[in-house]
């Protein structure tokens, strides 16, 4: 059912600049010196493989490259994949032959491959993802490493929802290029409107966040913020973009968000969402972080370093939402209910 029209508002996000990176720091990195030198190397080679080439014009051709569908093609990149990402594990995956690499990013997993805790007052983690900088939000001020602030403003580019997570929680989920890249609503919730911030498209891997301030409020993005039961309660997960994988395609939305996405800041669409219901998902591995309001605290398996996957407890303290009305239950958990207003 298509709803009256609603007036497109462009946001002003705070002037993207070109990051420059700050002192090398130094890993901790046990062994002799010779190991220390060649972990060294590969950190620098890494940093500066993905982050001093043409990001922009590197991730429109892997995104043209790797819809290729060309059994040579797909194989090769495959293989080379592979080399970088031994732990890729698609014993998982829905199917087993993919016609392009980019069908294996954006793989579907079988059927209860990931259960998700139904118990009340629980948020789940939205995507499989590597726990890293997470705690309370003070004064509006997040951490994307150790030492390394941003806040909340500059993140969201709206004054109102920063206000509103003052004082909460966030947590950095970090999908790396062999994981599942969908991701999931982590309770039940309505989705009125995507706010897409354009940006640039730097590595969000941990060698790059101990590199560049301000990184995730500098990448390309995309701020979701779940209308909860309880008004009170405010819950936003801000899909974050990166290099060769500036994609992220919402469910909610007809049209994916990436670089060449030419639309209004603010979409306003209708979506309603039960937990563990697919939201949508990156072209590759990036960065959720998920912002959570005054009142809720991390479960126990919420460490720096943590491997945690969709449907697994992420936060505790979602005070009790009402039950769906019998009529709506069933959209919401097969199907999608929303209305496109264009």
């Amino acid at each position: 059912m298509r709803g009256a029209r609603s007036p497109r508002r462009r946001l002003n996000p705070p002037t993207l600049q070109e990051a420059q990176p700050v002192g090398l720091r130094e890993p901790q990195v046990p062994g002799s010196a010779s190991s220390l030198a060649r972990s060294l190397v590969r950190e620098d080679l890494n940093f500066l493989l993905t982050n001093r080439i043409p990001r922009r014009w590197a991730t429109l051709f892997m995104g043209w490259f790797s819809k290729l569908e060309n059994p040579l093609v797909r194989d090769a990149s495959m293989a080379v994949w592979r080399m970088f990402a031994p732990d890729l594990d698609l014993s998982e995956a829905r199917k087993q032959r993919f016609t392009s690499v980019h069908d294996c990013f954006v793989r579907e997993l079988k059927s209860g491959a990931r259960p998700i805790d139904r118990r009340a007052g629980i948020v789940t983690s939205p995507c499989d993802a590597i726990v890293g900088a997470h705690g309370e939000i003070e004064d509006g001020r997040l951490f994307q490493a150790k030492g390394f602030p941003y806040t909340l403003d500059d993140l969201t580019a709206d004054r109102e929802l920063a206000r509103r997570h003052r004082g909460g929680k966030f947590v950095t989920l970090r999908i790396k290029s062999s994981f599942y890249h969908r991701f999931h609503a982590p309770c039940d919730g309505r989705l009125e409107r995507v706010d897409y911030i354009s940006g640039d498209t730097w590595n969000v891997n941990p060698i790059a966040l101990e590199r560049v301030e301000r990184l995730f409020c500098k990448n390309e993005r995309a701020v979701l913020d779940l209308r909860l039961a309880d008004t009170r309660q405010t819950l936003t997960l801000v899909p974050i973009a990166a290099i060769l994988v500036a994609g992220i395609r919402l469910h909610a939305l007809r049209k994916p968000l990436d670089l060449r996405y030419r639309g209004p800041n603010r979409i306003p669409c209708k979506a309603r969402f039960s937990k563990g219901q697919e939201m949508g998902w990156f072209q590759h591995g990036s960065t959720i972080v998920v912002l959570a309001s005054g009142g809720f605290e991390f479960t126990p398996n919420v460490e720096l370093g943590a491997r945690i996957r969709v449907g697994q407890p992420l936060l505790t303290g979602l005070r009790d939402a009402p039950p769906i009305p019998s009529s709506e239950r069933s959209a919401c958990q097969h199907a999608l209910a929303f209305e496109d207003p264009h």
